[in-house]
């Protein structure tokens, strides 16, 4: 290995100690530089043959049309930890966006957008709004408030915190609206203490479980309990951590939405980021071409496909009952998973590969899948891309709770319908047969009616009043690697029951419909656990009392 391949004198070795984490090793991070340097410094390496320290240090921070210094938080006359004022480095990010926008534009393609990211903060928007963000999902990691740890009954100015849609705000079913909500919040807040004391009585604290790891476990059981309350119009917060490509897909699908909300989010999204990373997203800006194409693109779309649909599917039949099942598979999937992994290690081709996979013996050919399984000890334990050549299509109906849990997952297809009151809700087992189970019921019920009444004119923004416990229809397309991992980890003890089961039920079905692929889903736990969520609370308490100690 080569090392000390570039020699920077002492005055350049200071300089660049602020932006490196080393002027000497071959491999090093960046550090301290806004995304916009970031993005156009890696963009410009793939065309240089500097390497990056020196082309920092040539291109960049002694280039006066880059305005380094006053982007990067300093001047380089002054002290180096003096610090800039924000509007400051704002000016100065604009004064030299010419240059990198010719950066970008000039060195590369789309991709170049993934050199630079960005942290969002997305506040007091609805669950709803959190599912269209969350829907994309490559090159972006979201973090979602969660309904199992917060409680969601707080008030602000004597109000719950739910979205009041603007369009239903100001229609004739305004009162309707909030009066449904506040019902559905009232019904939450009142089954809480009820439910607690009896989770208590059913699950008494062991004298070896702490309290706080006891106490956590309880609130995680009764708030995944009444969670189905929830209407999608309950304010939930988000942190986004994505790239530039991500960011600007996502800010041009919000501004193309039908509901004024994901409008709004798209809009200060796109003003925010500009801030901090505009060359990243500039096609986003409402009134670049890019973004205006796209929205007529997509309003044309949307609009056939749903008189296509209206016209061809009025006498196909819905699945209205709640449940999982195998849409589709390839039965030649076992055969091509093993020519897969034996292609690595060989010199034959692919298409020989599967051809010989199909003359193989159940013998030979289960000898070959089993390596792929053996030697996993965990579920971590990432099995080979040739898991990949295998593909499902699942139609799940299940309560939208369960949606929000599973939709996250990045590595797959899948579609949903419109929220709506059309199908079944789900109603807890802990609350069956009590009397905390007529509330609920009644509550749920006043919703559909509400949300029947706003559907027949306003479909889309009815949708946000349907509870979380409405089942909701979508599907997964899934290859048997993406669906290995979602089954072993949706399965886990500490898991909500009811998305237990639907990661259960798949690793089942695949196993029956090809039993040779049961061997993949070894770490699919499908035992059924009353208050799953102790042992991983339990694990919590115990690192940080060994942090403490060892503090």
């Amino acid at each position: 290995m080569i090392e000390d391949y570039e020699d920077f004198s002492e005055q350049q070795a200071k300089i660049l100690n602020r932006y490196v984490t080393s002027t000497t090793s071959n491999v090093f991070c960046l550090r301290n530089l806004p995304e916009v340097i970031k993005g156009a410094l890696f963009s410009r390496y793939s065309r240089s043959s500097l390497g990056l320290r020196s082309l920092l240090l040539k291109e960049f921070v002694m280039n006066e049309e880059t305005a380094f210094s006053a982007i990067a938080g300093l001047t380089m006359k002054t002290d180096e930890n003096e610090e800039l004022e924000v509007e400051d480095q704002i000016m100065a990010i604009k004064k030299a966006q010419n240059f990198y926008d010719r950066i970008l534009d000039g060195y590369g393609d789309d991709s170049i957008g993934e050199l630079g990211g960005g942290h969002l903060a997305v506040e007091n928007v609805s669950m709803l709004a959190a599912k269209v963000i969350e829907d994309c999902r490559i090159g972006g990691s979201p973090l979602e408030k969660s309904t199992r740890y917060i409680y969601f009954d707080q008030k602000v100015g004597g109000e719950y915190l739910f979205y009041r849609e603007p369009i239903l705000m100001t229609s004739a079913y305004r009162e309707l609206y909030l009066q449904t909500c506040n019902r559905l919040y009232d019904t939450y807040s009142s089954l809480i203490p009820q439910l607690t004391e009896i989770m208590k009585k059913k699950f008494p604290k062991e004298h070896d479980v702490s309290k706080v790891a006891y106490t956590a476990a309880i609130r995680a059981k009764v708030l995944d309990c009444v969670r189905g309350l929830l209407p999608a119009s309950a304010l939930t917060n988000m942190g986004v951590f994505g790239n530039g490509r991500f960011f600007e897909t996502l800010i041009q699908k919000l501004n193309s939405h039908n509901l004024a909300e994901m409008q709004d989010i798209g809009r200060k999204g796109y003003q925010e980021l500009a801030k901090v990373m505009p060359s990243f997203v500039r096609r986003a800006e409402p009134n670049h071409r890019y973004q205006q194409t796209f929205s007529q693109y997509t309003e044309q779309l949307h609009a056939e496909l749903k008189s296509v649909a209206n016209e061809c599917t009025e006498n196909v039949p819905a699945m209205r009952k709640a449940g999982i099942r195998l849409v589709s598979y390839d039965v030649e999937g076992p055969e091509k998973v093993a020519a897969a992994m034996l292609f690595e290690h060989s010199q034959a081709g692919l298409m020989e590969l599967q051809e010989y996979s199909h003359s193989l013996s159940e013998d030979q050919l289960t000898r070959i899948l089993e390596v792929g399984s053996n030697f996993r000890e965990n579920r971590r334990h990432k099995s080979p891309r040739a898991l990949e050549h295998a593909y499902f299509t699942f139609e799940i109906v299940a309560d939208f709770g369960i949606y929000r849990d599973l939709q996250r997952h990045r590595i797959l297809t899948q579609e949903r319908q419109l929220l709506t009151c059309d199908y079944e809700y789900f109603i807890p087992q802990d609350i069956r047969d009590t009397e905390m189970e007529q509330p609920y019921c009644d509550a749920m019920e006043e919703a559909k009616k509400a949300y029947e009444q706003i559907a027949a004119e306003l479909p889309e923004e009815a949708q946000y009043i349907v509870p979380m416990g409405y089942n909701i229809h979508w599907y997964f397309h899934v290859n048997l690697r993406a669906l290995q991992w979602l089954c072993e980890l949706r399965s886990a003890a500490a898991g909500h029951p009811s998305y237990r089961y639907i990661a259960q039920e798949m690793a089942k079905q695949v196993s029956q419909a090809c039993p040779q692929f049961e061997r993949f889903f070894k770490f699919v736990d499908y035992e059924g656990y009353e208050l799953g969520r102790l042992g991983q609370e339990i694990r919590i308490v115990e690192k940080m009392k060994a942090r403490q100690e060892n503090g």
